[in-house]
């Protein structure tokens, strides 16, 4: 075996799986500040599935639905709802890593594959992961086209960016028991290391709870962050996900930026809504965090989570769930120094969700 760990060079886009893909990224659009700058389907020759690409600084989505009920997109959709299909890592070899990683027990799910038009060829596999997501390595230094071959530009993509910046992470829920094994699956492939645990005693609220792993790669670019449900008086949000999710998945993607106060704002004039946070949480915020040089009133106004470590602090809001499931929601993070996830945070966040579930019936 290659004592040498393939080198992923950051996440490359996530692709969702959507029951209308054109709804999807209006919404993605109009809700969250995304270009449209590309798409495929029945008028750029493809005849299994309708997709449309999606930029805002270094963040890219695509949106995919089928176009005949017995399409694997359908599948998908159905058993899932509008969810992560595949998250795609940028690479320099896609031959050499997905041969890396099948001698160190990856399952290949699609082998090297190359795709050719006028504007180059771009190379890309894929292997299973948790669930029904996929991991896609993709180089893309030999295409020069809008997204890939069978994709066409879109001529006047609107502008509407409110300063989301990169992917900072995004979190997988997996069932109870499996955290150990999808730890080592990133370890043993990927050469990620353990940065952060977090036991059901310290994440969650004591009614419901979850242990977590932060799983990131060498030089820091990809962090994974991996949830299991842990047994407590009630159902968690993790148990609720897996349930309605049917099975592990992306629960949320978290999206950076350098001024949440400003981008929450947008995003509440955009009707964008967030996970309501008791006030309680604000009466005790300052004496638990100190002065970080922040406006408690415009933080306590806004809805936003603050949190603290020996590296700086960071601001977060949730999103409430983004289709009519209650599964994958999006997080928005600005780091001021702080490499956390917010656990100081995470029994407000817990709490908030609890009274979702209340007021849904599936607590």
């Amino acid at each position: 075996m290659d004592a040498e760990f393939p080198i992923l060079k950051g996440i490359d886009h996530i692709e969702l799986y959507v029951g209308n893909a054109v709804q999807a990224a209006e919404y993605y659009r109009s809700m969250f500040g995304f270009k449209i700058v590309a798409h495929s389907g029945l008028t750029t020759g493809r005849w299994d599935q309708t997709a449309y690409v999606l930029e805002q600084n270094d963040i890219r989505l695509v949106v995919a639905s089928a176009l005949s009920p017995d399409s694997p997109i359908a599948r998908h959709s159905s058993l899932h709802g509008d969810s992560v299909k595949s998250v795609a890592f940028a690479v320099s070899d896609v031959e050499s890593t997905v041969n890396a990683v099948r001698e160190r027990g990856a399952t290949v799910v699609a082998p090297l594959t190359t795709w050719k038009d006028e504007y180059g060829e771009l190379r890309f596999a894929s292997i299973k992961a948790y669930g029904d997501v996929i991991h896609t390595f993709i180089d893309r230094s030999d295409y020069h086209g809008s997204f890939a071959p069978h994709y066409h530009a879109c001529d006047n993509p609107q502008e509407s960016e409110i300063g989301l910046t990169r992917i900072d992470h995004l979190v997988a829920s997996v069932d109870r028991g499996a955290l150990d094994s999808w730890s080592r699956f990133y370890e043993g492939l990927f050469g990620f290391s353990q940065t952060a645990s977090y036991p059901g005693d310290c994440y969650g609220t004591g009614d419901t709870s979850a242990a977590c792993r932060v799983m990131q790669s060498p030089d820091g670019v990809i962090t994974l962050p991996l949830n299991e449900p842990v047994v407590g008086r009630f159902k968690s949000q993790v148990d609720e996900f897996l349930e309605f999710h049917n099975g592990p998945g992306v629960q949320h993607i978290a999206f950076s930026t350098n001024d949440l106060l400003s981008v929450v704002r947008e995003l509440r004039a955009r009707c964008v809504e967030f996970l309501p946070i008791a006030s309680d949480y604000y009466s005790e915020l300052a004496g638990r965090i100190g002065d970080i040089g922040v406006d408690f009133d415009a933080i306590r106004d806004s809805g936003i989570l603050v949190d603290c470590d020996e590296d700086g602090h960071l601001l977060q809001v949730f999103t409430r769930p983004v289709s009519g499931r209650p599964t994958m929601f999006l997080e928005i993070i600005q780091r001021v120094g702080s490499s956390g996830f917010g656990v100081g945070n995470c029994r407000a966040m817990f709490k908030s969700i609890e009274r979702e579930q209340h007021h849904r019936g599936t607590l």
